[in-house]
């Protein structure tokens, strides 16, 4: 019999709708009950794709015996922390406060009926679940009035530790970058490349920020951990090489063997950090890699309506990687033994396998010696591949990770002059504004063609804005500027902190339901942090329409993170990319009625650089020509297509040959 979550609107939700717990959504009907049983409150979070949420779910959620546990005990929440972020970053907040800075999904986190933690943790095996239940059941019933304060306690100590976290800010300049390019050098891994140790995730924010700093100051250092890093993922097994798209991350130190999944928001952001590397370098890889990767957003993760999917699952009938992975006799079945063997060789497919059980990822070492050959068996071998179990696909669409994907599908179809994929960019647009546009507010989620109740976070908003901004830059449609300055609007209105700062999502009690604290994390994480898109989107606005107001708000949250920029660039690649975006300008380039020069234009890698073909920067500009201007002050009209290329450091006659379409 199926329980609550039969009706939610989340594929995640919907996994769980068939478990013998009874589940119940977010909101106050969970509370209420909570309140009226005198029981506590058992939080689950996790995400469709997320491959241990899984394994817990068939250990303990399907079992009955955990489940009769958990029924008599407390009133069981489940969140997807895609639809549900405000929520998730709360309790991830105080999970890491109660696991020395460790976290993760799934989390489970024990609750008083006024949503204070009692007990927060990630993963339980069942025996180790069950337990957990059963102490917190019996410790809850013998004193659930010292259990109450002490939750209210560990409440107030985490808002007070939040509280302790603001900084005075600091003006950003020239100096700060540069230092947060040295420090990114010290963290380099100069074998494998990214940065840091195992487990490594693809750094598509701080691979922004390096281009745009080699674009600044033409520091080699910079485009060079680009390019190692680049060519590292795009050539390891977390790519997907037969069929494109990234995985989620790395398992080990030398990108080898992915964790599974294909997130959107992976796949948007790493498809523009190519694009971008492409543009600055005119490097092969970078160009298959973006053919490549849109190949798979729009064959693998669109939708019926236009938009995109968030994910792939990591597993394909409960094994992590099925799909993907081949073993050498595997390999000679369908390709015969000379053909195997090559691909073998190839692609670092062995005998002992490179992930469980003898299989191996498929690795790109170097180029195929038979580019012809690779492609016969690339599709042979993916013919194959999709006879087999596939993952399941999370259909929701969210707002933010489809603003990103539009931006990038947009510029790179400009760049590559790929009308299909801008095509493909203002479907999505489309669906969001007509979709997720309710009443002048964004909502995170949709699917089906019908929106969730979820409220837009500072993320969605800032995202969207860009994208719809980046699709106005390549289609020449002002309606997506005007669209775009409609939700900054919203979104300066709505959440701004008192202190020249955002919070990450609406009023605390927006939906009925008190959380602990109105979240706040500058910090980029696995996307940007709602504060870095909302400012880039500023920045962005205020380059197009010469409405300084936006920039002067812009700085002024952004000084607020300078000092992590600084001191923690990892953790801060966005942020350091909009910095650099103030710094340079950004240069603002209206070209009228010479799309020659508009090409070149569009190859500038000046960080931030705006170019348009009309709207207000192209407003009264008669002479066909192109104009490079700062805050709306432009220079004398060019019409020498190298002297062009020359101001705005196009680098390469090749770029605008493949631009050109020649």
């Amino acid at each position: 019999m199926s329980n609550r979550l039969a009706q939610a609107q989340s594929p995640y939700l919907q996994q769980h709708a068939d478990n013998p717990v009874d589940w119940y959504e977010w909101g106050p009907e969970a509370f209420a009950a909570a309140r009226e049983r005198g029981v506590p409150i058992l939080l689950s979070v996790g995400y469709a794709a997320c491959h241990w949420c899984h394994v817990m779910a068939h250990e303990s959620f399907e079992d009955e015996a955990t489940a009769e546990l958990m029924n008599a005990g407390f009133v069981n929440i489940k969140v997807d922390r895609e639809e549900r972020p405000d929520v998730d970053a709360v309790y991830m907040e105080a999970t890491q406060a109660f696991n020395d800075g460790q976290g993760g999904w799934p989390m489970t986190c024990l609750l008083t009926a006024d949503g204070e933690p009692l007990f927060c943790g990630t993963y339980f095996p069942r025996p180790q679940f069950q337990a957990l239940l059963g102490n917190a059941t019996e410790a809850w019933r013998s004193d659930p009035v010292a259990l109450q304060a002490e939750g209210a306690d560990i409440a107030r100590r985490l808002r007070e530790q939040f509280a302790g976290r603001a900084g005075a800010g600091q003006a950003v300049d020239a100096d700060v970058l540069d230092d947060a390019v040295r420090a990114l050098a010290q963290e380099f891994d100069p074998r494998f490349a990214g940065f840091g140790r195992a487990p490594k995730f693809p750094p598509s924010m701080i691979l922004e920020f390096l281009l745009r700093a080699y674009a600044r100051a033409a520091e080699q250092q910079a485009l060079q951990m680009v390019a190692l890093t680049g060519e590292a993922m795009a050539r390891g097994g977390m790519y997907d090489q037969l069929a494109g798209g990234f995985a989620r991350y790395s398992v080990d130190a030398a990108w080898v063997v992915p964790h599974f999944e294909k997130m959107l928001y992976d796949n948007g952001l790493l498809l523009r950090a190519y694009t971008h590397w492409w543009r600055a370098s005119g490097d092969p890889l970078a160009e298959r890699v973006v053919r490549e990767t849109v190949g798979f957003l729009l064959r693998d993760l669109r939708t019926p309506g236009g938009g995109f999917a968030s994910s792939l699952d990591a597993d394909a009938d409960g094994v992590e990687g099925s799909t993907y992975v081949w073993t050498p006799a595997q390999l000679a079945e369908v390709l015969g033994a000379a053909d195997a063997a090559w691909v073998a060789q190839l692609c670092v497919v062995t005998t002992a396998g490179t992930f469980e059980e003898g299989a191996s990822t498929l690795q790109l070492a170097t180029d195929p010696d038979d580019p012809a050959r690779w492609e016969s068996v690339r599709t042979r071998l993916l013919t194959d591949r999709a006879q087999r179990v596939q993952p399941g696909r999370d259909d929701k669409v969210v707002a933010a990770w489809n603003g990103w994907a539009i931006g990038a599908l947009a510029e790179a179809g400009a760049l590559l002059s790929e009308p299909s994929w801008i095509a493909a960019a203002q479907e999505a647009a489309q669906l969001l504004h007509d979709l997720h546009l309710i009443d002048g507010r964004l909502r995170r989620v949709s699917r089906d063609g019908v929106a969730g109740a979820a409220a837009g976070v500072l993320e969605d908003y800032g995202a969207v804005a860009g994208g719809w901004m980046s699709l106005y830059q390549v289609t020449g449609d002002v309606s997506w500027l005007s669209a775009a300055g409609e939700l900054l609007d919203v979104a300066l209105r709505d959440f701004p902190d008192g202190s020249g700062g955002f919070f990450d999502s609406l009023a605390a009690t927006d939906d009925g339901v008190p959380l602990l604290r109105r979240p706040q994390d500058p910090t980029d994480n696995a996307t940007p942090s709602g504060a870095s898109a909302l400012t880039g989107a500023l920045v962005t606005y205020a380059a197009l329409t010469g409405e300084q107001a936006y920039r002067e708000v812009a700085e002024t949250a952004l000084a607020k993170i300078v000092p992590l920029i600084g001191k923690h660039p990892r953790f801060a690649g966005e942020a350091a990319a909009v910095a650099e975006a103030i710094v340079a300008g950004p240069v603002e380039i209206a070209v009228i009625g010479r799309p020659d020069l508009e090409r070149i234009a569009r190859l500038s890698p000046s960080p931030g650089a705006v170019v348009v073909t009309a709207g207000p920067l192209a407003a009264n500009r008669p002479e066909p020509a192109a104009y490079i201007c700062r805050h709306f002050a432009c220079e004398r009209p060019l019409t020498d297509a190298d002297e062009l290329g020359r101001r705005l450091g196009v680098v390469t006659a090749a770029l605008l040959a493949r631009t050109a379409g020649t």
